[in-house]
């Protein structure tokens, strides 16, 4: 098991319940130490800002779908950006869409990456070994 350096969680905000399964059987596959909180929406994922002014831990990484109901998750990063709690948090856009406008848009909101979800089970391990590796040991976050 790979022991991150702290223990934040990871925020993962995706509705759809097949990949929320994969992504958290690809993380626990990888013994991964970080504790997953998950959105199932994107008004969740903006609930957590409040739930951060109150004190708890920041997310050392936000993995965040695009295709969300409620709020979209171009919204979400917007806004994301927006509030000083959550300016400078590590946003992941891990989504189904390829198209250039939601790559182009992602980035003018200041997405920290992009990475379209792959459909098999042992190349989402890959994704999943490869974020762990960069966002829960390498990178150096604020706190």
């Amino acid at each position: 098991m790979i022991v991150a350096p702290t223990a934040r969680p990871i925020l993962l905000v995706e509705d759809s319940p097949v990949d929320l399964d994969l992504t958290l059987r690809a993380f626990k596959q990888r013994n991964l130490a970080n504790p997953i909180q998950v959105a199932r929406d994107g008004q969740e994922a903006l609930d957590w800002i409040l739930r951060w002014e109150a004190g708890e831990p920041l997310p050392l990484v936000i993995l965040l779908d695009l295709k969300l109901p409620r709020v979209d998750g171009l919204e979400v990063l917007r806004q994301l950006r927006e509030h000083p709690v959550s300016r400078n948090l590590p946003v992941v856009v891990l989504t189904s869409s390829d198209e250039d406008r939601d790559v182009t848009e992602a980035y003018r909101l200041q997405a920290n990456s992009y990475i379209v979800k792959p459909v098999n089970f042992e190349k989402f391990i890959e994704v999943a070994a490869q974020i762990e590796l960069y966002w829960c040991l390498i990178n150096h976050p604020p706190r």
